[in-house]
């Protein structure tokens, strides 16, 4: 009877029928088993997946694993904003397209993403659309047609090992490995009956208040995208400025270390995380800042979740540019000198940034600039695959024309003309 009821809430939460929810053990294995699931149930479709460059990595995961199987698979771009444009889902549609995947939300930055419109394209090309609304449910349901959706409790403030999956009435679906009698045979195991009522309830509440608490947030996170450029110099706030989460707002500063910048912020108290370049565990850029084409260093990202006080935010206004400050007095040079030589015609210059991590890189780069005239270039050597996507992106910042890349003996050169 609990678990009944539990399915019965978070089904009019979702918007679909109690008989087509699942209860799984997470987000990411609602994912996992919805796109395999599809997938396979319209195998005689054919074997082609479509899905956003800035996907949950448990989707791009699904698709990395789908077409070493022997699928294929087609990446829609977003725009500078991290949106998708509806006629690239058109573009990628095709007669053997066994499924679609577009984020609600984006996890990153927070740009909402045209479900609805999507949806109507999937729908009338028959392709079903699975919708990862982790990002966005707790706010309120997902608009338009889609067929299957996923999502995670902990995300609305719910418990952790709490995942959805709704599949609509009429979509094929195969379950894959062995079948329980549980959750009709898509999730195996004994319910976890606590945390399944526990995240119902806890959805139910959050969306009592969504409505009002969604226009605080904006407030307060409209404040923080207007302040920060104003606060801190060389900034770049990412995501689509209206579109866009209640909560979320994500800004890049050029110069910056993200993860020492995250250090130096909760000395101060506050929890942020960063989807830079710079973190210690992988030193690769964010995929989603990666397939936006923006600045990726000194990344990041400020989640409010419900109730945060205006203080709390006025508090963090008032310590980032000491802490951002900080950051980059201690970067202000590379550890080891950097190699300036003049080559070619035309006083052209070649940084080498070899060996060197970012931020250094773009910080050789923009010592440099001036010591050249304009329409001389600069070339920048790296081995940093962060530059690939930093340095583009100072460019565009600096209004300063980027060239593009070589192959160089080591590493590879970035090629900038100075314009101004």
């Amino acid at each position: 009877m609990l678990l009944d009821a539990a399915r019965e809430a978070a089904a009019e939460s979702v918007g679909c029928r109690p008989d087509e929810l699942t209860f799984v053990s997470s987000g990411t294995r609602a994912v996992h088993a919805g796109v395999a699931g599809a997938l396979t149930g319209r195998r005689r479709v054919g074997r082609h997946l479509i899905v956003s460059a800035v996907e949950h990595s448990s989707v791009l995961h699904s698709a990395e694993d789908w077409e070493a199987s022997g699928g294929s698979v087609t990446t829609v771009a977003v725009d500078r904003a991290g949106a998708v444009a509806v006629e690239g889902y058109e573009a990628a549609v095709r007669p053997d397209t066994a499924l679609a995947c577009l984020q609600s939300a984006n996890h990153e930055v927070g740009t909402e993403q045209p479900v609805a419109e999507v949806a109507e394209v999937c729908r009338a090309a028959e392709v079903p659309l699975l919708v990862d609304a982790a990002q966005s449910l707790g706010w309120g349901p997902v608009p338009g047609p889609w067929s299957l959706l996923t999502a995670s409790a902990h995300k609305w403030g719910g418990p952790s090992g709490v995942g959805l999956l709704a599949v609509r009435k009429g979509v094929r679906f195969a379950v894959q490995g062995p079948v329980d009698e549980r959750e009709s045979g898509r999730a195996a195991g004994f319910e976890n009956l606590p945390a399944i009522v526990a995240a119902a309830a806890s959805l139910r509440a959050v969306r009592a208040e969504a409505a009002q608490e969604a226009v605080r947030l904006r407030e307060l996170t409209e404040r923080i995208r207007v302040q920060v450029p104003r606060l801190v110099t060389d900034v770049e706030v990412v995501g689509d400025p209206v579109r866009r989460l209640p909560g979320v707002v994500t800004f890049s500063c050029l110069y910056v270390d993200g993860e020492t910048l995250l250090h130096e912020l909760d000395r101060a108290g506050f929890s942020v995380s960063s989807g830079s370049s710079c973190t210690s565990s992988t030193l690769t850029p964010s995929h989603v800042l990666r397939a936006m084409g923006v600045l990726s260093e000194g990344n990041v990202r400020v989640s409010l979740p419900a109730g945060t006080p205006a203080e709390e935010v006025d508090r963090f206004l008032s310590v980032l540019p000491g802490a951002v400050t900080t950051v980059r007095e201690k970067l202000g040079a590379p550890t080891t000198p950097v190699t300036v030589a003049a080559v070619g015609e035309g006083d052209s210059l070649v940084v080498d940034a070899l060996g060197k991590r970012c931020p250094i890189p773009v910080i050789e780069l923009a010592k440099v600039i001036g010591d050249v005239p304009v329409g001389a270039t600069i070339r920048v050597l790296s081995d940093d695959e962060a530059a690939r996507l930093d340095i583009p992106a100072w460019c565009e910042m600096r209004q300063q024309e980027y060239l593009g890349e070589e192959p160089a003996e080591k590493g590879t050169a970035y090629l900038i003309r100075r314009t101004s």
